[in-house]
């Protein structure tokens, strides 16, 4: 039994093979080439052949209809894409083709015209909410900046639902960071009752608020156009006034705070344009009327208007023969555009040369409302101007500019704005 257990053992033994000798991987065995049937089988399975053929045909659809795409005219060129385009829900108005040169070809889909990216600083007041209208009009983006000081949400709510129109409530005495191409600077008290209001906040806007324009003009390469106006003429000792009057200014008087922070705004604008490359334009706006005028602000025609619907004596300070010229508010955008749009940095007087005294004016405010109002002398206030008649002749010449409606044209126009807010409550009866 010991001799047969160990032949058992001594053939266990040579049976194993020791684990340093054998190989830790053992070798696939090869794979034999498919034959054709086995490579048919697949290419029909599942539809492949089919795929590949749809991808060979419309490969060939793109490269057969390339050459005469490209041989189309542009008119032609433009309908077929607008037509292909508009029927994958894809909007025609955000293309744009440009054939350099009269030359064709193939047609980059969904690439638009850049629109400007605009701000308007005071763009819910006066001026600045027609400004606004039609900038949008024309297809720009425009963003407001207003603190509502005289501005009102009223003036741009019909504006709320357009995708290119943002408002924000902001104060341009603090800094503000955006990406824009143009700045319109209108933000700043124009009423003597709303300036004289808070003279110091209106000369730190004047002046804070157009450092901060300026600056964002200066960090984004935007150009910058300043709203200035005919007070920094003064009392005028020159008359009508040009632009290279300097003018007659009470730098201590109750106006001064509006006087000289507007030509404070004027030096700054034309330092950053000297010093610093910044393109800048700058506006001179004289006496501007129409709807959307703040009620009993103190200007002639707006408290001219407003007493007169209410039934009370319009009231004239000093003997009524001081002089003003009045513009209606689109004259006034439009040469506001013009001007942004050249490549003269100005300043331009914006203005109609129309010349009325008070008396004339009270006169064609009775024949446009009621003829029989009546008219209530006061004394005259103080740094009051007797004369203010803008020399257009420089923005007749380089801007292609003029004034084209009458006063007499314009006031029903203000008249009837005027009446349904009067009517209606729309706004308060004073500060």
């Amino acid at each position: 039994m010991k001799q047969l257990h160990k032949q058992m053992s001594s053939k266990r033994d040579d049976d194993t093979i020791p684990m340093s000798q054998s190989s830790p991987y053992s070798p696939k065995a090869l794979k034999h080439p498919r034959s054709l049937p086995r490579s048919l089988h697949y290419l029909f399975r599942e539809q492949r052949l089919l795929f590949i053929l749809v991808g060979i045909l419309i490969g060939s659809t793109f490269f057969i209809l390339q050459p005469s795409l490209s041989r189309l005219s542009p008119a032609e060129s433009t309908s077929l894409i607008t037509r292909s385009v508009s029927s994958t829900n894809y909007s025609p108005s955000r293309m744009s083709f440009n054939y350099g040169g009269g030359k064709t070809g193939r047609v980059p889909v969904g690439i638009g015209p850049r629109r400007l990216r605009i701000v308007v600083t005071g763009g819910a007041g006066f001026v600045g909410s027609h400004l606004v209208d039609k900038l949008i009009g024309r297809g720009d983006e425009v963003i407001v900046i207003d603190n509502f000081f005289t501005g009102r949400k009223e003036n741009l709510v019909h504006l709320f639902s357009n995708p290119r129109f943002e408002l924000i409530r902001h104060d341009v005495v603090e800094p503000i960071l955006l990406e824009v191409d143009q700045i319109y600077h209108l933000a700043c008290p124009a009423s003597p009752v709303h300036y004289k209001y808070n003279p110091v906040k209106t000369i730190k806007t004047n002046v804070m608020g157009t450092l901060n324009m300026l600056g964002l003009a200066k960090r984004v390469g935007a150009r910058f156009l300043l709203t200035s106006t005919s007070e920094v003429y003064g009392d005028p000792l020159e008359h009508p006034q040009k632009e290279t009057y300097w003018g007659n200014v009470n730098p201590i008087g109750e106006r001064s705070c509006y006087d000289e922070g507007k030509r404070t705004a004027e030096t700054l604008a034309m330092d950053y344009h000297r010093g610093a490359g910044v393109e800048v334009r700058i506006a001179r706006i004289f006496n501007t009327y129409g709807p959307r005028m703040c009620l009993d602000d103190g200007r002639v025609v707006s408290n001219f208007v407003a007493q007169t619907i209410r039934k009370h004596p319009m009231t004239v300070y000093g003997d009524g023969k001081q002089t003003r010229s009045f513009q209606y508010v689109s004259d006034l955008v439009d040469g506001l555009v013009a001007l942004m749009e050249n490549d003269h940095v100005g300043p331009f007087n914006l203005g109609n040369p129309g010349e009325f005294t008070m008396l004339e004016l009270a006169e064609v405010v009775k024949e446009v409302i009621d003829p029989s109002a009546t008219i209530e002398f006061k004394p005259n206030t103080a740094d009051d101007p007797h004369k203010r008649k803008p020399d257009i002749s420089k923005a007749k010449e380089l801007l292609n500019w003029e004034p084209k409606i009458s006063l007499r044209d314009g006031l029903p126009r203000m008249v009837s704005d005027f009446r349904n807010r009067i009517l209606n409550e729309d706004e308060g009866k004073g500060l």
